[in-house]
């Protein structure tokens, strides 16, 4: 007699298969059919953008045809705006006409001649003005900027290629004098070259694709606005990059502190010159080295060590300007 409350007690366990069973499991052997197409399946992604495209068309619209096959490149940070802070910077991006989609003014901020310049510029250009408080300033500037009171939302910077830079220097009837970076990773000391091809009559700045610096908020904070005038360029690969410009007569100077050639003692700066600067942890890089024509290096006290990269290029640049000015 089975025990009150369990259920299970008194059946008996059937060992083996049952009559009559065959007919019962045919459906289930025979299959479920074939797999439905992905976007016939609702909850697959494919089906969920059918459905997205007939509501779409069902609305009036025009569906976008969109392949299976197409591999996405993951987005960039390069895609997003960048925010240029500082009153040079924002008022050199100003006066240079970049397409800024925002200015933004601190609330009760000090006005002095620029923010007037500024303000007037955006203005008469239709650029939204917006007053924020510091606190929302302090958080677009990050973690070691500084704003001063201002800042401006600027498109993704437009990189021109290294060969249209050159040409255009010809065609001025200038003797170019460029600064190449290899391996600077840092945007400040990008920012620092900039400011310092302004300053000693460069004519722009070519980076490489990989493994470099890129004209960010920081790079522009440092170049003090320089960035609006000074073109930087960008190559696909930095080495065949400056054999291409010594195809066309560019002497290119690589700048190490073991180099045969003392930067007093230089004699190519009156020709067009591409000056390269290496990063302060690993220098020039192998590649870059063969293809430089010479390696000059600054003389410094043993004192120091090593210049970091925005001061090397710095120097260079100053004595390039000083043979060529006194060469005229």
């Amino acid at each position: 007699m089975a025990k009150p409350g369990n259920p299970s007690a008194g059946r008996g366990k059937k060992k083996g298969p049952t009559k009559g069973t065959g007919g019962k499991n045919r459906r289930s052997l025979e299959g479920r059919g074939p797999t439905p197409k992905a976007e016939d399946r609702a909850w697959h992604p494919a089906g969920k953008r059918k459905a997205a495209q007939e509501r779409f068309a069902a609305a009036g619209g025009k569906p976008k045809a969109r392949s299976a096959n197409v591999n996405r490149a993951p987005k960039n940070k390069s895609d997003d705006t960048e925010t240029v802070t500082g009153r040079n910077s924002v008022l050199e991006a100003l006066r240079a006409k970049i397409p800024a989609t925002a200015f933004y003014v601190a609330q009760r901020v000090e006005m002095d001649d620029r923010v007037k310049e500024m303000l007037s510029i955006a203005t008469h250009r239709e650029i939204p003005v917006l007053e924020v408080t510091r606190q929302e300033l302090d958080r677009m500037a990050g973690f070691d900027g500084v704003h001063q009171g201002v800042a401006l939302k600027v498109p993704p910077y437009d990189y021109p290629h290294p060969q249209d830079l050159i040409e255009r220097v010809f065609d001025d009837g200038e003797v170019p004098l460029l600064v190449a970076l290899d391996g600077v990773t840092d945007p400040r000391n990008l920012g620092a070259i900039i400011r310092s091809t302004a300053a000693f009559g460069g004519h722009g700045v070519v980076i490489p694709q990989r493994r470099s610096a890129g004209v960010t908020s920081a790079a522009w904070k440092t170049s003090a606005g320089a960035a609006a005038r000074i073109p930087v360029a960008m190559a696909a690969n930095l080495t065949t990059t400056l054999k291409e410009l010594k195809k066309q007569g560019v002497f290119v100077l690589g700048l190490d502190g073991g180099g045969d050639v003392s930067l007093p003692a230089l004699q190519l700066a009156d020709r067009p010159v591409v000056v390269v600067v290496g990063s302060e942890g690993k220098g020039l890089s192998r590649l870059v080295t063969e293809t430089c024509d010479q390696i000059v290096s600054i003389p410094i006290s043993s004192a120091a060590e090593s210049l970091n990269a925005g001061i090397a290029a710095s120097v260079a640049l100053y004595q390039v300007a000083t043979i060529r000015a006194a060469s005229k």
